[in-house]
């Protein structure tokens, strides 16, 4: 007689929830024709749809920070008068790369957005394009967005927003197809745009270029005009003379700043290579998107078909 306590083998028992791959093959098999149908259907939607997708175009630049050419000076006098020279709000750090990394920042601000969209009035090319004819190089816009002949925005959306897009709308849509990268080992900065029309990317991206150039541009002759204002301003009112030889050697660091700004364009990034209009369109990928389409029909029809089967098997156990 067997004792009551002593362990049943485990191979007596079948597990309730093992898997027989036999009879998985063997639905699969059976539900052939769902799955074909079903992954047909995936199929002819995902060519549809990916055909309907308009072309989009990737100009791009590679720039390189431009050499502070001034720095020399600016660094000499950096140690020894750098608690004067922060008080006339005047800066002698003067480094290239921390230069370039504010301009890429500023770059990709609202604020620089916004008047870039405005200057260049980007905003139907931006907000209402919806395809690029080729053969004409013209765009066609989205009828019920935009009326380009009347230049009037007729979309219809809830308040707060209003028929003309906002800057902030804008903004969004804009940093979405502005690329702005920096590699780490070479210092070199890649910028792209990308568009339906290829010629609109090269323009945009040349406009941010020369834009950006001229912005940071602005801002050191300002800087620099403000801090030549103050040290002139203390200059009258000391009489110490070796004070006085500081704040000489300060005015003309100063100086020295606004004439190279006035004399070169390329102020902060220097084009390497320029932007072209590019003859092959960067996306959609079609061929990957009807892939997708065709493996995402197998899969979801093969888990129909298996559900199915053991549903029903289960409801004809009970």
């Amino acid at each position: 007689m067997q004792n009551p306590s002593t362990p049943v083998p485990n191979n007596q028992f079948v597990a309730d929830d093992e898997i027989d791959l036999k009879e998985l093959f063997s639905v699969i098999w059976q539900g052939k024709w769902i799955i074909i149908a079903i992954t047909m259907v995936f199929a002819i939607v995902s060519v549809f749809y990916s055909l309907q997708l308009p072309n989009i175009y990737k100009s791009e630049a590679l720039l390189a920070p431009a050499e502070e050419q001034q720095g020399g000076g600016l660094s000499a006098l950096a140690g020894q008068f750098g608690g004067l020279a922060g008080l006339a709000g005047v800066n002698l750090g003067g480094g290239g790369s921390n230069k370039s990394q504010m301009a890429i920042e500023i770059l990709k601000s609202r604020q620089f957005t916004s008047n870039f969209i405005q200057k260049h009035n980007l905003l139907p090319n931006l907000m209402a394009v919806e395809s690029w004819d080729l053969n004409t190089n013209t765009l066609t816009y989205n009828p019920e967005v935009y009326n380009a002949e009347k230049n009037t925005w007729l979309r219809e959306v809830k308040a707060p927003k209003q028929p003309k897009p906002s800057l902030q709308e804008a903004y969004k849509e804009f940093i979405k197809i502005l690329n702005v990268n920096e590699s780490k080992d070479s210092g070199m900065i890649s910028l792209s745009v990308e568009h339906q029309s290829p010629f609109i990317a090269q323009q945009w991206v040349n406009w941010l270029i020369q834009d950006i150039n001229a912005e940071m541009k602005t801002r050191d002759v300002d800087e620099a005009n403000k801090s030549t204002e103050f040290l002139t301003l203390q200059l009258e009112q000391t009489k110490i003379a070796d004070i006085r030889s500081v704040l000489y050697k300060l005015i003309e660091e100063q100086t020295k700043t606004i004439m190279f700004a006035n004399v070169r364009d390329e102020y902060v990034f220097k084009t390497i290579d320029p932007a072209l209009v590019p003859e092959e369109k960067s996306s959609p990928k079609r061929a990957l998107i009807c892939i997708l389409g065709v493996l995402l029909g197998g899969m979801l029809s093969a888990m129909l078909v298996l559900i199915r089967h053991f549903t029903n098997k289960n409801q004809l156990e009970y």
